[in-house]
């Protein structure tokens, strides 16, 4: 396994954060009072500024099945700097849409893509393990950035702190993630060679993605792919509102998301070894179930030690999910046409994530507790967990 490579993966998935719900949410408060925003209004505008991303993610995700990789990824990276950049300056709520489109369409949609899909790809024996590495970049920005974040709001203002992101991309990141980047140009070679011989072998190098839409396994599998995008996305955006409802404060919130990191850096790891072992669809019957101890908690109970216990559980689905749904597709579909059907998994995800803030805004406006809510999102991750395990093939590597 290539540590370079691997390194890349991180650093995408660590970058990723900036485009993040949990990071954005973090500023939220502060936006929100200095454009008069209440939680469903600042939701909604989430949400149109999400599913904007998503549908152009479609397009701009199977670009990386011919396009250099660093190529693609300087141009994701300049994006999401000049997406940075913008938020800091933004002047009016509206304005708020095509800025949050550009965090939500760079940080999470494409730079999860990019780590995601070039490990998948990249990697065929040790798939779920070079996955599992990878993914630890997401806990990593989650255990870190949230209390950087937050001293920078207070000590700076949240435009600067914005800004400073947008230049540290451009002087930084885009230099090191070309760097780590080095020789890729022979890795590409090698796997050609490895497709080009898989397909003289008669082996099914892949699936179009035209074919996964007509294939019935992908929409049975879509209640379960979706759920912690939804689920995850509403409760860390409403995050200020789940502390200030429990009585807790906001700074002792955020230092759950180290409880929350540690959770899904484990997970990833053991996830990674499973999915090797036993294969991502044996996986998605039982990688939720962790979630739904977590929400039944923040559902019971409200002493602090309950959002820990919260964000513990949440984190061992959450770190599950990354490397799960990265090797998911490879694994039935192929890697001929990676790109673009990961993309369209991705657009899908980004897509639950935009419904979900309007969703629990308005329920929230509406005066539903976030107690009622956690009860409701335990019982779809259980209809979801019980819909793959009834229905869905039980093989070890089901190649379609």
């Amino acid at each position: 396994m290539n540590p370079r490579f691997l390194a890349f993966g991180f650093f995408a998935a660590l970058f990723s954060s900036f485009g993040q719900t949990f990071f954005i949410a973090l500023s939220g408060a502060e936006i929100r009072a200095e454009f008069g925003l209440s939680h469903g209004d600042f939701g909604l505008l989430y949400a149109v500024a999400t599913l904007s991303s998503a549908a152009v993610l479609v397009w701009a995700g199977r670009k990386i099945d011919d396009t250099d990789l660093r190529l693609y990824t300087v141009i994701v990276a300049a994006g999401l700097a000049m997406a940075c950049i913008g938020m800091a300056g933004v002047g009016g709520a509206l304005w708020l849409v095509p800025v949050l489109f550009g965090l939500r369409f760079t940080g999470q949609g494409l730079m999860s893509h990019i780590s995601m899909v070039s490990m998948a790809r990249y990697f065929d024996q040790h798939r779920g393990k070079a996955l599992s590495i990878a993914a630890m970049g997401f806990p990593f920005g989650e255990a870190v950035f949230p209390t950087i974040a937050v001293a920078s709001i207070a000590a700076l203002g949240w435009r600067q702190m914005w800004a400073a992101i947008g230049a540290l991309i451009l002087v930084m990141i885009i230099p090191l993630m070309l760097w780590l980047l080095k020789g890729h140009s022979e890795r590409h070679r090698q796997l050609d060679a490895r497709t080009r011989d898989a397909a003289a072998a008669s082996q099914a190098s892949g699936w179009s993605r035209k074919q996964v839409l007509g294939d019935w396994r992908f929409y049975l599998l879509m209640p379960s792919f979706l759920a912690m995008s939804f689920i995850g996305t509403g409760f860390f955006f409403h995050q200020i509102h789940l502390a200030d409802s429990k009585g807790w404060s906001l700074s002792l919130f955020v230092t759950f998301f180290a409880v929350y990191a540690a959770a899904q850096t484990l997970s990833a790891l053991a996830s990674g070894v499973l999915v090797d072992r036993f294969g991502a669809a044996r996986m998605m019957r039982a990688y939720l179930l962790p979630a739904v101890v977590g929400l039944v908690f923040i559902g019971a109970f409200d002493k602090p030690w309950a959002g820990a216990v919260f964000m513990a559980f949440m984190g061992l689905t959450s770190g599950a999910v990354a490397v799960v749904h990265g090797a998911i597709w490879a694994e039935i579909y192929g890697v001929a046409h990676l790109g673009a059907i990961k993309a369209l998994g991705t657009a899908l995800m980004v897509l639950s994530s935009a419904l979900s803030p309007p969703v629990m805004g308005l329920a929230i406006d509406a005066g539903l507790t976030m107690e009622a809510i956690a009860w409701a999102c335990a019982l779809f991750i259980l209809f979801a967990a019980a819909l793959v395990t009834a229905f869905f093939p039980i093989g070890k590597r089901d190649q379609g």
